[in-house]
This record gives C-alpha cells, sequence and structure tokens, in this order.
C-alpha cells in the first residue's frame, strides 16, 4: 500500500537504467569490464553471492523495477525530509509542518530476480496549527513498518524495457496517533522504458486498499508516478517526476504533486541525490525538498 503520507512525500529518486548501467562499465577498467548482457547471473542466491565485477548500478530510492544482486545488502535513507502544507478549503486555515528523519528502506537480494525490502520511519514530528479553531498539536515518534517483495518480471540487467511486480503490506507500530492503526496492503507494477536520445520513462501504478477515514471499513486506492530521467554528465543524472493518489473512500481528495531532482552515483556502491518536490493539488504539501544517501554492501 501507498499510505497517505508516502504519497504526499512521493515515490523516491531515480538511479541510471539498465543500458545506461551497461554502457557505464564499458569505461571501467579492464579487468573489471563485463557484458551484463550475455552474463548468466541465475546461479546466485542469498548464499551464493553475486560477484563484484557483475553487479548492476545501484537502482535507489525510487520504485524501479531492478531487484538487488543476489547476497547483497542496500540501505536508502533520506537523511532528512520536510515538508509544509496549508489547507484553506470550506473556510479552514490548517497549516502542517512535517519532518522526517532518516526514513530507510532495507533490501537484501535473495536471487538474480528476487529481493527483499523493508521500508521504516525512525522518527517523524508533526506539527500541525488550526488558525480558526486556535490549537496546535504535535505528534512525533516511530512510523510504520512496510515490508515488500519485489520480482523482477525481465530487464534486469539488459533490455530497453524492465517490469516488475511489488506486493507489499503495512503493519501498524506508529505511535502517537502518527498512522491509522490498520493493517494494509497492496500492489504495485515498476516499468522502466528507454526513449530516444538517452532518455527513459518510468511508471508505477499501483493499487492498494486502504482503511476508510470513519473505521467502517477498506476502500481501495489508486497511485501512479511518472517520470523522465536523463544523464547530465557522468555519473551526475537528472529527472522530473509527476505523483498522484487517490482513494474510492467517500470525501477523498486527489494528491498530486511534482518533483524534480539530482542523483549522482559514487562508483557502483553509494548514490546521494537530492530534490524539491511541489504540491499541485490543495491536499498535497506545498513544499517537501529532501536529501538522501543510499548505499549497497
Amino acid at each position: 500500500m501507498r499510505s497517505l503520507t508516502h504519497a504526499l512525500l512521493g515515490a523516491g529518486l531515480l538511479a541510471a537504467p539498465a543500458s545506461a548501467r551497461n554502457e557505464a562499465s564499458q569505461h571501467t577498467p579492464p579487468d573489471s569490464a563485463v557484458d551484463l548482457t550475455t552474463s548468466d547471473k541465475s546461479q546466485y542466491t542469498l548464499w551464493n553471492p553475486t560477484p563484484s565485477r557483475l553487479l548492476r548500478e545501484m537502482e535507489a530510492l525510487y520504485k524501479s523495477p531492478y531487484t538487488v544482486d543476489a547476497g547483497h545488502v542496500q540501505t536508502e535513507t533520506y537523511v532528512v525530509g520536510y515538508a509544509y502544507g496549508r489547507d484553506t478549503a470550506g473556510g479552514a486555515d490548517i497549516r502542517t509542518e512535517t519532518w522526517h528523519i532518516a526514513p530507510t528502506t532495507l533490501k537484501i537480494g535473495l536471487l538474480n530476480n528476487l529481493d527483499l525490502e523493508l521500508e521504516l520511519a525512525p522518527y517523524t514530528r508533526v506539527r500541525t496549527v488550526d488558525r480558526v479553531a486556535r490549537t496546535v498539536t504535535i505528534q512525533n515518534g516511530f512510523g510504520d513498518l512496510q515490508p515488500k517483495a519485489k520480482i523482477n518480471l525481465w530487464g534486469n540487467d539488459s533490455g530497453s524495457t524492465a517490469v516488475a511486480l511489488l506486493p507489499f503490506v503495512k503493519f501498524p507500530t506508529s505511535q502517537d496517533r502518527l498512522g491509522n492503526h490498520a493493517i494494509e496492503g497492496g500492489l504495485a507494477v515498476p516499468i522502466s522504458v528507454e526513449l530516444l536520445w538517452g532518455w527513459w520513462l518510468g511508471l508505477s501504478p499501483e493499487v492498494s486498499f486502504l482503511k476508510d477515514a470513519n473505521g467502517g471499513g477498506y476502500s481501495p486506492a489508486f497511485a501512479d508516478t511518472g517520470y523522465l530521467w536523463h544523464e547530465i554528465a557522468g555519473k551526475l543524472s537528472g529527472y522530473v517526476e509527476f505523483s498522484n493518489w487517490v482513494s474510492f473512500e467517500r470525501g477523498s481528495r486527489w494528491v498530486g504533486s511534482v518533483d524534480f531532482g539530482l542523483t549522482y552515483l559514487v562508483g557502483k556502491r553509494i548514490q546521494l541525490d537530492g530534490g524539491v518536490l511541489v504540491g499541485v493539488t490543495r491536499s498535497a504539501p506545498d513544499v517537501n525538498p529532501f536529501l538522501g544517501a543510499s548505499f549497497r554492501f
């Protein structure tokens, strides 16, 4: 499931797609240059790790279709995230500030086309000011846990397209009313497509079943993220992304945002990234800058 919080914050950042990864390997020293398009990596598992020379370039902080190589671990962390939003619908005047400290996704490769992931939020602080009611509410603490499993169907190491299945579930572990205390889940289908002139298109349609705000049951929700990625210079890349989320629960409002960002690959094991998300609907945060770092072991 994509909870409302994650919908507001967007799906994350990109890294180099498959063909860009293969092109990059051609510029490494001869003893480590390997053509991944002809390498058979099906033999590698959690207990028989993929050799370093056969590792794909990192795909971090984004719902990409590429899995973490078997036997390796990847951590993806937003060092800090901040979101500000103001809601004036129906005569209200509610201002919300949200701080996220080190929200992290842990990933471990089980097979060449399968990894397990765990998304967690160690600390979140939400300050809500109702200027009409003249009240201030502060919530803070640990967030919900969201385990996932990514199954790549094709395109993990080569090709102009890649597709994966990403089922997930949310367990209500949050403190101080930061969550809705309900188990929720869903399925995303990350897709990557190579376009002309070095551009890549990414899509991540997602359906989830979320607990209704009134506690009466569950309603389906739909989310999608579309992005365009292009290399700028060497390991520096840029992207533009549009995310939207809508629930079929009565009274739910559409959440839409656009974000712009940069990613920089430091070798094959470290990625740095940063950007800003801007809300385009009244129910989305007005602005959400973020800074992230990812590591692979």
